[in-house]
């Protein structure tokens, strides 16, 4: 630069530049936030492409794929869990112990070894301990129990064996109503007896088995009897044809 102000080819063979140095550094200010803002730019499209790149590629693929087969497998545990957990119940009872799947119920049977020294009332006095394969329904008042009731009496007619029907004090008319309701077929097996009687319904409590609900005393080939509660229409009626028969059903 000559010292009239006017540009001029150096030695060197550059071309002129114009460079007009300011006496004050702070009318820079504005070029350097210019330049700050450039680089900061700058930064920002280098993240962007980074991102971009990781996700054209496999970069969170992985990690994803990871999460769902860890979410599959905790699901897959859990549901085996609970299935199996809800296809099994177990009833527990004195004297006998009964695995049962929950799709087929099992009653609650309690086998005694001793008949009760009692008698029901069926076109005579019956003694309960002279009974073979034979089956007394126990009737408590209000039990709401009719469906029930005439699926006892099938399993009994099923199983080829004599039923005698029972009731508590107050369950005459509820019995007697049971009993019309039976299919003639079925009611061939079944008698209509009289009232429990009192050493009977001493037994029941006896075994521990409830007096509110439908009962039944089953007895089998060789005074082999048992108690059997807690009965539903849905239960698998099985076990009972195998202790008032003495064989598999």
């Amino acid at each position: 630069m000559n010292p009239g102000g006017e540009p001029e080819r150096d030695d060197t063979g550059l071309p002129p530049v114009d460079i007009e140095i300011p006496d004050d550094a702070r009318e820079l200010d504005r070029d350097v936030q210019a330049y700050r803002r450039e680089l900061r730019a700058l930064r920002r499209s280098e993240r962007r492409g980074r991102w971009h790149l990781s996700l054209g590629k496999d970069g969170v693929v992985l990690p994803l794929l990871a999460c769902c087969l860890i979410l599959a497998l905790i699901t897959g545990t859990l549901l085996t869990v609970f299935t199996a957990t809800s296809n099994r119940s177990f009833t527990g009872l004195p004297g006998s112990a009964t695995f049962a799947p929950s799709r087929a119920p099992q009653a609650e049977i309690v086998r005694i070894h001793t008949l009760p020294d009692a008698s029901i009332f069926a076109d005579g006095s019956i003694p309960v301990d002279q009974l073979d394969q034979a089956m007394v329904m126990l009737v408590p008042a209000g039990c709401g129990c009719a469906a029930t009731f005439h699926w006892l009496a099938e399993v009994a007619s099923k199983a080829s064996v004599p039923a005698y029907v029972t009731y508590a004090p107050g369950a005459e008319q509820e019995a007697d109503q049971f009993y019309s309701q039976l299919d003639t077929q079925v009611r061939g097996s079944v008698s209509l007896a009289g009232a429990t009687d009192n050493a009977l319904s001493t037994a029941q409590v006896q075994a521990r088995i409830p007096a509110s609900q439908l009962t039944a005393l089953l007895v089998g080939p060789n005074s082999a009897a048992a108690w059997v509660s807690r009965l539903s229409p849905r239960d698998n009626p099985t076990p009972l044809v195998r202790v008032l028969t003495g064989k598999p059903a």
